[in-house]
């Protein structure tokens, strides 16, 4: 999408080709959803990122437009079916489609801020939203998707996890935010949770900013928000720090 930009104020002209997100669903009514608002709203106005949500059910059969059916061995609910699925993927993305293909799964590998940067810095993805139970396995691999999860809980379908994954990306995307250095100071940026922060009022409810914070000495508050990084990341997530042999 573009658009142009409000009066008396510069257009951001994207340095690369804009970053496309298409997205597979069966309630394309979901999105743009919050990515239509805010800095990636305006992003969006603007050209630097692209975004379509294609319908699943455009490629059901029948006259009722099925998209699933019951698995096979018994068990409960239904599964989206291969040949349904495979043929909305092909309709969104051709074969020569640079783009990676994402299955929003909660058993799909857990998504990092290290793979956010690496989908950023490629055109753009295609990402596949599953309802019911599943989807069935053979199209995994005959489309070659990625199990992607955003956590260890259960949603009712891949939408939430898609716009979560596409909110994580499109702040990086150059020209979204307004002083992007600062994301170099943010949780899991650094490989630690992020430190605490402060401002006005100076005291509030009996509760003093920090002096160190006062100070004007840079190199002693870059000292003390490391050591609170450390000891916030050390606390509640020690995962996330070498671990001794």
């Amino acid at each position: 999408m573009t658009g142009e930009s409000q009066a008396g104020e510069t257009a951001v002209r994207p340095t690369r080709a804009p970053w496309r997100a298409s997205v597979l669903t069966l309630y394309p009514d979901m999105f743009p959803g919050p990515m239509g608002a805010s800095l990636a709203g305006d992003a969006l106005s603007r050209g630097l990122w692209s975004l379509e949500a294609r319908n699943i059910r455009d490629h059901g059969l029948g006259r009722h437009k099925a998209v699933d059916d019951t698995p096979f061995g018994g068990g409960p609910g239904m599964v989206l079916r291969a040949d349904v699925l495979a043929a909305a993927i092909d309709a969104a993305a051709p074969a020569d489609d640079p783009r990676p293909r994402l299955l929003m799964s909660p058993r799909g590998r857990p998504l990092t801020q290290k793979r956010v940067h690496a989908l950023v810095d490629g055109p753009g993805v295609i990402m596949v939203c599953g309802r019911f139970e599943g989807v069935d396995e053979r199209v995994i691999a005959g489309r070659d998707l990625e199990e992607v999860s955003i956590g260890d809980y259960i949603l009712s379908g891949g939408e939430m996890a898609a716009l979560t994954i596409l909110d994580a990306c499109v702040r990086l995307i150059p020209g979204v935010m307004g002083a992007f250095t600062s994301a170099g100071e943010e949780s899991f940026e650094s490989g630690l949770l992020e430190y605490p922060h402060y401002t006005r009022p100076r005291v509030w409810e009996a509760q003093e900013v920090p002096e160190v914070l006062m100070s004007g000495d840079h190199g002693r508050i870059e000292r003390w928000r490391r050591q609170q990084a450390l000891a916030i990341t050390r606390a509640r997530r020690p995962d996330l720090l070498p671990q001794d042999d």
